[in-house]
């Protein structure tokens, strides 16, 4: 309720001077200027019920301007709030700008500036202000050693955009140097990379022939807290319509058509082709010189040999293999095999 009004329209009022009472039944908050100016479209009157993001008045230049249409933005449709909180702009300002959060405080009541400030004292006073981090967002982490590894080192190393911080294989000597990056550790040493900050790696298990080991290592990286960002060589072509999900390998001289979608962990090998609308499952790996073309559909965890080619709409089933050179004219069922140099069905 506005329980009691201080200004009238065409006043002209300083920084800091009361605007109006606000009561609750539960508090009573009283708002002042923020700035210097003229009271403009004021529409509400003292004993008036007003809900929180409703706009009071305007404080302008001149008495006579005129307030666009437009401008009125609730407070409850900015992203963040919790259900049922009322709060004030400059309340508002405030916690987002120390990143509180505003479920601390009980629905309906309407937040003021000063609770806000209060609520943040009170949290620095008891250490619950997050500590500060030292994450470093261009550190990244090399999980393999091998080939496939050795190609991610140059594919990181040409984007420009991370510093490699060293190499994870659990079958490879700690301290051993592969392409000028040293051999840390295996999987032991993950909780201690993070605690240094390091927060992204890439999966270089190619896991071909078993895929479920590079599987595990995505699950690794992951309960370690490590994210895999998508990385793409800078020769390959991806439309723009296309969608890499995270952990997505795409390596030079690909293409990756119109709305193509590749999922999380996928490998795009050198000079593969995904045409327009296809779909490629998590953890597929498309070998160099695979050819899709338009609409085909690859299950999860399916391996595409080099220079295999699949026909218009085909779909593969998960865990499919697909052998070299093969010509794939129709569907292949779950886990199904296709010979190398076959064409299927045969």
């Amino acid at each position: 309720m506005l329980a009691a009004l201080y200004i009238t329209a065409g006043q002209h009022v300083d920084i800091g001077d009361l605007l109006c009472t606000l009561e609750t039944t539960k508090s009573t908050a009283e708002l002042a200027a923020q700035a210097e100016g003229y009271v403009v479209g004021l529409q509400v009157s003292q004993g008036q019920t007003v809900q929180a993001g409703e706009v009071l008045c305007y404080l302008a230049d001149s008495p006579d301007w005129t307030p666009p249409v437009g401008l009125e933005t609730p407070v409850e449709q900015v992203a963040g709030i919790p259900e049922g909180v009322r709060i004030s702009q400059p309340a508002l300002a405030l916690a987002l700008h120390h990143k509180l959060d505003l479920s601390y405080f009980p629905p309906g009541v309407f937040i003021t500036e000063k609770m806000v400030q209060e609520k943040i004292t009170s949290s620095e006073q008891r250490g619950l202000t997050p500590p500060v981090s030292p994450f470093d967002p261009t550190a990244i982490i090399v999980y393999g050693a091998g080939g496939h590894g050795k190609a991610l080192i140059d594919l990181v190393r040409v984007l420009g955009i991370y510093r490699i911080v060293g190499l994870v294989d659990d079958g490879v000597e700690a301290g051993s140097v592969i392409l000028g990056v040293q051999v840390l550790g295996g999987e032991e040493v993950l909780s201690g990379l993070y605690e240094q900050g390091i927060r992204l790696a890439v999966n270089a298990v190619g896991g071909i022939g078993n895929i479920t080991t590079r599987i595990q290592v995505f699950h690794r990286l992951a309960q370690a807290g490590f994210a895999c960002p998508a990385v793409v060589h800078p020769t390959a072509f991806i439309e723009p319509s296309a969608n890499l999900s995270a952990g997505v390998q795409v390596m030079p001289q690909t293409y990756v058509g119109s709305e193509a979608h590749i999922g999380y962990g996928a490998i795009i090998n050198t000079g593969a082709i995904v045409s327009h609308d296809c779909q490629v499952g998590d953890y597929a790996n498309l070998s160099p010189g695979a050819i899709l073309a338009g609409e085909v559909d690859i299950g999860a965890g399916t391996l595409v040999g080099m220079g295999a080619t699949i026909n218009l709409r085909v779909k593969i089933g998960p865990g499919a293999r697909i052998g070299n050179g093969a010509t794939v004219k129709e569907d292949v069922p779950q886990g199904g095999i296709v010979r190398a140099g076959t064409i299927w069905p045969e």
